[in-house]
């Protein structure tokens, strides 16, 4: 039985008519298929730019196929100035592929972004990773853990993370079988991997989350503060696992998409929002 029976659908086909108006590439050519990468400008974005990319990655546990999730945050964020993007990763449902390939996929991406740089008008500096659940678990696992030895690095250094619904541990079943075995699982574990010096990250979590706890985030939440990482945890009283989507609750999505574009204001990634009059902030 999938995980996500349990979650509120999400308004695919409305988001799905959103993603029309990006511009869609084609950036790995995997043997289980093609990998498909959708970008959104700002206004007056020209080629050559130095603008923070935003990187988001979706849920859905590297089962479910859902890169419309993110749409309407890439459409905010790309109103503030960045560049942003909704990538395409394998899943279990179409590819017969799980975590291990999802995280060599998104070092795939960063691979390709890297080489077109210029093209994207990419500020290497301010390059944010953001994702869902099992999305927000592939970032970590790609950052957090020590690199094997000879291990190739990551094409870019994140400037920040942005994480809902985080997935922190997964040596629980059924997520435990995704992965080739126990010991890559423990490998690839957030919870397992805390260290110093980690990027900037938000987290954004439901108190009634039943399929990522909450417990699980507060404890790694607390494990990266001792260690004197800047990190924040937002917690949501009625909320569930699919609170932050858009078509799930208007009032969630906005309230954790303003306190994230807050967060890169406070680290210099992003401007100040508009003022229009008197402390009056332009609706987005």
């Amino acid at each position: 039985m999938s995980l996500l029976q349990k979650t509120p659908l999400i308004g695919q086909a409305r988001q799905r008519e959103m993603l029309k108006s990006a511009t869609t590439f084609t950036y790995s050519e995997t043997p289980e298929g093609p990998l498909q990468a959708h970008f959104f400008t700002p206004e007056g974005f020209e080629p050559g730019d130095k603008r923070p990319l935003i990187i988001f990655l979706h849920g859905g546990f590297w089962d479910t196929p859902m890169a419309t999730q993110f749409v309407p945050h890439c459409l905010h964020f790309a109103q503030r100035g960045a560049v942003t993007v909704t990538v395409e990763t394998r899943v279990g449902s179409v590819h017969r592929t799980g975590p291990v390939e999802a995280l060599e996929d998104l070092k795939e991406f960063l691979k390709w972004v890297k080489t077109y740089e210029p093209h994207f008008g990419v500020d290497p500096s301010k390059v944010i990773f953001a994702g869902a659940a099992g999305g927000a678990f592939t970032i970590l696992a790609m950052t957090l853990p020590k690199p094997a030895k000879n291990a190739e690095p990551p094409a870019y250094t994140p400037a920040a993370f942005l994480l809902f619904s985080s997935l922190l541990d997964p040596i629980v079943r059924p997520l435990l079988d995704r992965f080739p075995d126990h010991a890559t699982a423990k490998r690839m574990s957030p919870l397992k991997s805390v260290r110093r010096k980690a990027p900037p990250m938000i987290l954004f979590h439901g108190k009634k989350d039943r399929l990522t706890p909450l417990s699980t985030v507060e404890k790694f939440y607390k494990s990266m503060r001792w260690r004197r990482n800047k990190i924040e945890l937002v917690e949501y009283e009625t909320a569930d696992h699919a609170f932050f989507n858009f078509n799930v609750s208007d009032q969630h999505y906005e309230w954790s998409v303003n306190a994230a574009d807050r967060f890169l204001v406070d680290l210099k990634i992003l401007p100040p929002p508009p003022v229009i009059e008197e402390g009056i902030v332009e609706p987005m």
